[in-house]
């Protein structure tokens, strides 16, 4: 089911008026019939849908002249798909030559792995979708395109076979076009769920926009792009072998829905709230990894600059100065073989260094707010980035106009909405991105127990806006944190661990993926019992 944003719909009047944009009568050999809607306004739920659809319908049974058609700016949606050479490179270059050739994405989908179809005897394809806008007239759109899989390698070869770079127009604004060479909405959308599933992630649960609500027109079934994919079996066909949803990280990819994972807390400062100045010295923290990794640890979270309420802001220089020796010496470590290594910072220095030391993954509190070259060094970096939700920085957060929420799971949801769309804007694609709600960061007590019983509510929120957003892997940070000692009693950080345990089994039966912890193998013990019983839910 699809639903009009009511501040869109507060936009417009009641009743659907269609406006037939300019159409230039200048004949082309290569267009037979190219439609256009301008749809500016809409009544209630659904009504833009059935406007659209009607129109189209007008056209399909009264235009028969060729013309071609010129846009001054269009937003169009464009598949991607790879399965020869480095996938995700390919992707890569794709994109940077999309940005170069006057196509701006805006969104992109997640990122899937996905068997082969039509010819089955090649290997598994990358595949993904995205969002743009540009002023190329549609057929100037697909040359630029066959040149960019042109210059990526792509060659003649067996249809559907394999080939570096797939790129095909789903979308051209609100045009349906047919023509000897395009055919727009792609005619095999309907039956390939590695193009639908990406392609459901570049819209909301909302219908937010014209051009959104003509593509659900577009769909061959009356309950818009929702209806076909549910059709297909929707978000029950993820996760199986012929269609998995992934996200880079380190050489490999990684399905977040098998398991949830553990990050292991390495403070490598002097005044952390909990463990502040144990693992100072390098031989510390090494001993420290050491055990955390034997206990279980998936990724190792690497912080020199303590975010505890109130704490005192170190310049980069000093945060590299603790951090680089004990990133370097954990590099080396033979432990670390297959693990993953973060870096918990907010300054864009400090995630380049790491990064180029052997960090794979940049945790930002901030989401970008508090550097502003963060996102723009991340979305180089290309690596997996934590956008966590805060409001102030370490020493404001806990004031009083920080911790005021009206409903904390929507506005949570909402803000950090805006810092991941600002990322993505910043060339940080969907398929890079883990979201954190923040959990004891500008939150009270009350605040952080509606997170961990929200955990669901902050997806569905996001996903009105970015079903691709909010399928995101999701990190939660409740450990030891002083909500925990609120209600249980227990002042002193070290005596959380019960709690610890408690809250992490309520934030992955919630629905997260991450648990970023103290206490490893008592909490890794509680993951473990989690995914089991929500294996078997799944499984009735």
């Amino acid at each position: 089911m699809y639903f009009v944003d009511p501040l869109y719909a507060r936009r417009q009047t009641q009743n659907a008026i269609l406006y037939i944009c300019a159409i230039l009568a200048l004949p082309s050999p290569q267009m037979n019939i190219f439609k256009q809607l301008a749809l500016t306004k809409h009544g209630s739920r659904g009504a833009a849908i059935e406007s659209c659809r009607a129109c189209f319908s007008l056209f399909h049974s009264s235009l028969h002249t060729s013309v071609e058609v010129h846009a001054q700016e269009e937003e169009v949606v464009i598949a991607l798909g790879s399965n020869v050479g480095d996938r995700l490179h390919n992707f890569n270059e794709a994109l940077q030559l999309m940005n170069k050739s006057a196509i701006h994405i805006t969104r992109h989908a997640c990122l899937y792995e996905t068997e082969p179809a039509y010819v089955t005897d090649q290997p598994l394809f990358l595949n993904s979708a995205v969002r743009g806008i540009t002023k190329l007239g549609p057929h100037e759109l697909l040359g630029v395109l066959k040149k960019i899989e042109k210059d990526l390698g792509r060659s003649d070869g067996i249809r559907y076979g394999p080939r570096p770079i797939d790129l095909d127009i789903l979308f051209y604004g609100k045009f349906k076009i047919q023509s000897e060479i395009l055919t727009v909405p792609h005619e095999r959308i309907w039956e390939r769920p590695f193009v639908m599933a990406p392609l459901m992630d570049l819209l909301g649960s909302y219908v937010d926009s014209d051009n959104v609500a003509c593509w659900h027109a577009l769909s061959i079934h009356s309950g818009g792009l929702f209806k076909s994919w549910e059709k297909l079996g929707g978000e029950s066909l993820i996760g199986k072998d012929g269609l998995k949803r992934v996200l880079p990280i380190g050489n490999h990819l990684w399905d977040w829905s098998q398991r949830t994972s553990v990050m292991g807390i390495l403070n490598l400062t002097p005044d952390s709230f909990s463990d502040g100045g144990k693992f100072q010295s390098v031989e510390a923290a090494v001993s420290q990894v050491r055990s955390m990794i034997s206990d279980g640890a998936d990724i190792i979270d690497l912080g020199a600059q303590s975010t505890r309420p109130m704490a005192t802001r170190v310049s980069a220089e000093e945060e590299l100065d603790r951090l680089i020796p004990v990133l370097e010496a954990v590099m080396k470590m033979p432990e670390v073989e297959g693990k993953l290594l973060s870096v918990d910072t907010f300054y864009s220095e400090v995630a380049s260094e790491a990064v180029g030391k052997g960090a794979h993954i940049v945790n930002d509190v901030s989401s970008g707010q508090l550097d502003s070259k963060m996102l723009s060094v991340v979305a180089g970096l290309k690596v997996p980035y934590i956008a966590m939700h805060m409001r102030g920085d370490p020493s404001t957060m806990q004031n009083s106009e920080n911790l005021k929420y009206e409903n904390v799971c929507e506005q949570v949801a909402s803000e950090l909405y805006s810092r991941v769309r600002d990322a993505e804007l910043s060339g940080v694609p969907a398929w890079r991105i883990i979201i954190d709600p923040g959990i004891g960061f500008s939150k009270n007590t009350e605040s952080n127990l509606d997170l961990l019983n929200g955990l669901s509510n902050i997806r569905a929120e996001i996903g009105k806006r970015s079903l691709g957003l909010s399928h995101a892997p999701m990190l939660i940070g409740p450990s030891r944190k002083r909500f925990l000692g609120d209600v249980c009693g227990r002042p002193a950080a070290v005596d959380r661990d019960p709690a610890s345990v408690a809250s992490v089994t309520a934030g992955v039966l919630g629905g997260a993926n991450i648990v970023r912890v103290h206490n490893v193998r008592d909490c890794l013990d509680a993951v473990k019992l989690c995914d089991a019983m929500l294996k078997r839910r799944r499984s009735i």
